[in-house]
C-alpha cells in the first residue's frame, strides 16, 4: 500500500497565519492595557459629591473704596438641581441634541465617531465631532479644549471611567449643571436665571431648547447677543426631539421659542472702563489663578457718579469724552473712558493717543525752569524761524518782551518754540519721558507745541507729579488682594523718586495757577486754589484740561475717535468745564490747601488769545507731526455744538490810545456769554437702545498739527 504525503503549508499562509496571531495579541495587548488604564483612571476619579462642589473657573469680586461691590466677574453658577429636580424637557432636549445614543452607549460612541469621520471625509474639513455627553464631561472638568489626539486618547479614556463609576443619571446631573452656556453662566440654573429670569425647575419646552442649543457654540447662539440664530438654533433642538420620539410635531410647532421674552441684562456703565483697566495688572501683582479673589479698588464711587455726570453734561454732540482723576499718591480716584461703555469698550483714558496740544507745554516749562529760568523772567515775543519753522501766535501778533509766567497764561507759541530752542528739544522729550509719558516723542522744533501723540492717564500723572513737588506719581487702582480670606496682595507707595528740584515744581505751580486765574484755563475755576493747562490741536480735533486742587489731579480730554474736526472745542472750553463740574463736588470734602506759591497775575492782557474770547480757530497753516507745511483743506464734515462767535478784534495795550481798564469779570462768566448768543447747553442723548459693544478699536488718525496756540 502506497504511503500518502503530507503537504506542508505554503509561506505565505505561513506568514498569513503568523500576522493574524500577531494582531490578535497585540488586539489582546490593547484592550488589555485600555481595561487597565480605565480602571486606573477610575481609582483616581474623584467622588460624585467632590464633584459638585469643584469649581469651573477662577471668580473675582472687585470692590470700591468703601467696600461696595462694584462688579462680578468670572463664571456664575445657579443652584445645583439633582437629577430629580431638572425637567425632562431639558434633559430630553440636551440628549437629543448632543448625544441621542448617551443610554446605550459606554461612554465613547463608535457610531457616531464613524459619522464624524464621513463627514470629514466629504466636506475636508472637521464639522462634527462625535463626543457624547461623557466625553464633553471630561473635557470640561478635566482637560481642555485642544484638539489633538493625545488628549483625545484621555478623553476616551477618562470618558469610559466615568461610565464605570457613575450611573448614567449621575452622569447627566453633573453635565447639566456644569457645561458652560455662554456669560460666564455655567450649569442650567445659571443660564436660565441669565437668559429668562428664572430658576432652570420652572423651564419651558422653548427655553429648554434654547439653552440646549447654546452647547455647541454658546457665543454664536447666545439670545442675548443674536436673537436669530438662538431662535433657528432651537428649532433645530426641537426637531432633533421629535425624531428621538420626546416630543410630537405639534408640540415642536407650539414651543415657539420666537415668542420668548428675555430677562432684562444689567447695564454696564463707565465702572467698567476702571475695572477693565485694573484687572489685567493682576497677573503681574500675584500669581493666585485658580481660588476666588476679592479685589479691593482706589475707585470712589461717589466721585465716578460726578466724573460720568461731568462728561455727559459737558461733551460735545457727536464726540467722546474721557476723564482721569487721581489722588495726591497716584490712587485712581474716578475714570471714565468713553460717553456709553455699552456702545464702546475702547478706553480712551487709558488707550487713546492723542496730540495735546499746548499741554504739552508744561515739560517745555520744566526744562526752562530746570534750566535756570525763572516766572519773572522776561523774553521777547517776536518772530521766529527754527529749521524753516516758523510759528505764530494766534493773535498774529507779538508782544515784545513778555515775561514767562504772561507767555505761559497766554499760551504763546513763539516763546515755546524760543525755549525749546534754547533749551534743547532733545532735553524737552526726555523731560516728558521723565514724568511719565510713554508713548514716543519726537524732537522736531514743532514738538513744543504738542504733536506726539500721549494718553490721557500719562498726561494726569505728569500733572500729579507736579502738584506733589517734583516727586514722582504713579497711578494704581488696585490696593488689596485677598484669597480665601488670606490678603496675598498690598499695594505700597513709593514717595522716593524725585523728577525735578522742589523748587521747580514750584516754579511750575505758578505758572499754572496763573493759566487758571488769567489765562486760557479761568474756565476750569472751582472756587479754591487751582492750577492747571489747557490744550487744542489742529481744527478743534482734540481738547485737553488738566489741572489740580486739594491734593487731586484730573486730566480731562475731548474729541471724536475718528479725529474729525468739533467746531467751538477748545480746552479751555468743554474740557475746562467739565474739569470744574467734577472737581467742585469732588473737592467739597477736602480742607482748602494753598499752594507754596501763592498765584501772581501776569501784564494786563498782552496776548489774549482766541480761546478767551471763545473765538473760531485760523486753519490756515497746518504743519504734520514731523513740523512740515501742509496743505489746508476741507477737514471734512464737523460737529456743531453752538454757533461761536468770531473773536474780538484785538488791541496792543502797550498803545496809551488803547488802553482801558479790565473789563468787569461777568463779561468772560460763561451764563453772560451763554444769554449774549442765546446758546443753550445740548441735551444729553437718551440711548434708549444701547448698541452691541464694538470689541474692536476705533482708527486712530495721526491728525497734523498747526500752529495756532494750542491752548
Amino acid at each position: 500500500m502506497a504511503r500518502k504525503r503530507t503537504r506542508s503549508p505554503s509561506p505565505w499562509r505561513r506568514r498569513l497565519s503568523l500576522l493574524i496571531k500577531i494582531v490578535v495579541g497585540l488586539a489582546v495587548l490593547a484592550v488589555g492595557a485600555l481595561v487597565i488604564a480605565v480602571y486606573v483612571a477610575r481609582s483616581q476619579l474623584p467622588s460624585f459629591d467632590q464633584l459638585k462642589s469643584s469649581p469651573n473657573g477662577q471668580m473675582i469680586r472687585v470692590h470700591a473704596a468703601d467696600g461696595t461691590v462694584i462688579v462680578s466677574l468670572g463664571p456664575s453658577y445657579g443652584e445645583w438641581l439633582p437629577y430629580s429636580r431638572i425637567p425632562a424637557v431639558m434633559r430630553d432636549a440636551t440628549i437629543a441634541v448632543e448625544d441621542r445614543r448617551f443610554r446605550s452607549h459606554l461612554g465613547v460612541d463608535p457610531i457616531g465617531i464613524a459619522r464624524s469621520v464621513q463627514v470629514r471625509y466629504e466636506r475636508g474639513r472637521w464639522v462634527q465631532g462625535g463626543s457624547t455627553i461623557t466625553q464633553q464631561l471630561a473635557r470640561n472638568v478635566f482637560l481642555n479644549n485642544q484638539k489633538k489626539f493625545g488628549r483625545k486618547f484621555r478623553e476616551w479614556i477618562l470618558a469610559l471611567a466615568i461610565e464605570r463609576k457613575f450611573s448614567k443619571d449621575e452622569v447627566l446631573e453633573l453635565y447639566l449643571n456644569k457645561v458652560y452656556y455662554g456669560g460666564g453662566a455655567y450649569g442650567i440654573d445659571a443660564a436660565s436665571r441669565k437668559f429668562f429670569g428664572h430658576g432652570a425647575d420652572r423651564l419651558s419646552l422653548a427655553e429648554a431648547a434654547v439653552i440646549a442649543g447654546l452647547v455647541k457654540a454658546p457665543s454664536n447662539y447666545s439670545p442675548t447677543a443674536d436673537a436669530e440664530a438662538a431662535v433657528g438654533r432651537a428649532s433645530v433642538v426641537l426637531q432633533a426631539m421629535v425624531r428621538a420620539g420626546d416630543i410630537t410635531e405639534a408640540e415642536a410647532a407650539a414651543a415657539r421659542p420666537d415668542d420668548l421674552k428675555l430677562a432684562p441684562q444689567p447695564q454696564q456703565n463707565s465702572v467698567r472702563y476702571f475695572t477693565d483697566w485694573a484687572l489685567p495688572q493682576l497677573d503681574t501683582l500675584i500669581d493666585e489663578t485658580e481660588a476666588p479673589l476679592e479685589v479691593w479698588t482706589t475707585l470712589d464711587l461717589s466721585m465716578q457718579r460726578q466724573a460720568d455726570s461731568a462728561i455727559q453734561a459737558n461733551v460735545p454732540k457727536g464726540a467722546q469724552g474721557s476723564l482721569v482723576s487721581l489722588d495726591r499718591d497716584g490712587a485712581v480716584r474716578a475714570m471714565v473712558g468713553g460717553t456709553d461703555y455699552v456702545s464702546s469698550i475702547y478706553n480712551r483714558a487709558t488707550q487713546a493717543q492723542r496730540q495735546p496740544g499746548s499741554a504739552f507745554k508744561l515739560f517745555v516749562y520744566l526744562a526752562a525752569l530746570e534750566a535756570g529760568h525763572k516766572p519773572e523772567d522776561s523774553i521777547v515775543d517776536e518772530p521766529v524761524t527754527i529749521d524753516g519753522w516758523s510759528p505764530r501766535n494766534d493773535s498774529r501778533r507779538n508782544s515784545g518782551p513778555v515775561s514767562l509766567r504772561t507767555a505761559f497764561a497766554y499760551s504763546l507759541n513763539t516763546v515755546a518754540a524760543k525755549l525749546g530752542q534754547e533749551v534743547g528739544f532733545a532735553t524737552v522729550a526726555d523731560m516728558a519721558r521723565r514724568f511719565g509719558i510713554t508713548t514716543p516723542v519726537n524732537t522736531h522744533p514743532s514738538m513744543v507745541l504738542g504733536t506726539s501723540d500721549v494718553r490721557l492717564i500719562d498726561m494726569t500723572r505728569a500733572f500729579a507729579s507736579v502738584a506733589a513737588g517734583g516727586v514722582a506719581v504713579a497711578p494704581y487702582g488696585i490696593t488689596r488682594v485677598t484669597a480665601n480670606g488670606e490678603t496675598i496682595y498690598t499695594h505700597e507707595t513709593d514717595r522716593s523718586h524725585v523728577l525735578v528740584a522742589p523748587y521747580v515744581a514750584a516754579e511750575m505751580i505758578d505758572l499754572l495757577q496763573t493759566a487758571v486765574n488769567t489765562g486760557t484755563g479761568r474756565a476750569a475755576q472751582i472756587g479754591r486754589p487751582t492750577a492747571g493747562k489747557t490744550g487744542t490741536t489742529t481744527s478743534e480735533k482734540d481738547g485737553w484740561f488738566l489741572g489740580f486742587s486739594s491734593g487731586l489731579t484730573t486730566g480731562v480730554w475731548m474729541g471724536r475717535d475718528d479725529a474729525r474736526p468739533i467746531r467751538g472745542l477748545h480746552g479751555g472750553t468743554a474740557p475746562a468745564r467739565a474739569f470744574a463740574a467734577f472737581m467742585k463736588p469732588a473737592t467739597a470734602n477736602r480742607p482748602i490747601e494753598q499752594f507754596q506759591t501763592q498765584v501772581t497775575l501776569p501784564d494786563w492782557q498782552l496776548e489774549p488769545d482766541e480761546e478767551s474770547y471763545l473765538g473760531a480757530p485760523d486753519n490756515a497753516t497746518y504743519v504734520d507731526p514731523d513740523g512740515n507745511p501742509v496743505g489746508g483743506g476741507d477737514d471734512g464734515p464737523v460737529v456743531t455744538p453752538g454757533d461761536i462767535p468770531e473773536a474780538p478784534a484785538v488791541r496792543d495795550p502797550r498803545d496809551p490810545r488803547n488802553r482801558q481798564d479790565p473789563p468787569p469779570q461777568q463779561e468772560l462768566d460763561q451764563d453772560f456769554i451763554d444769554r449774549v448768543i442765546g446758546r443753550t447747553p445740548e441735551p444729553t442723548p437718551r440711548r434708549d437702545t444701547p448698541a452691541t459693544p464694538q470689541r474692536t478699536l476705533p482708527p486712530r488718525s495721526a491728525a497734523p498739527q498747526d500752529d495756532r496756540p494750542n491752548q
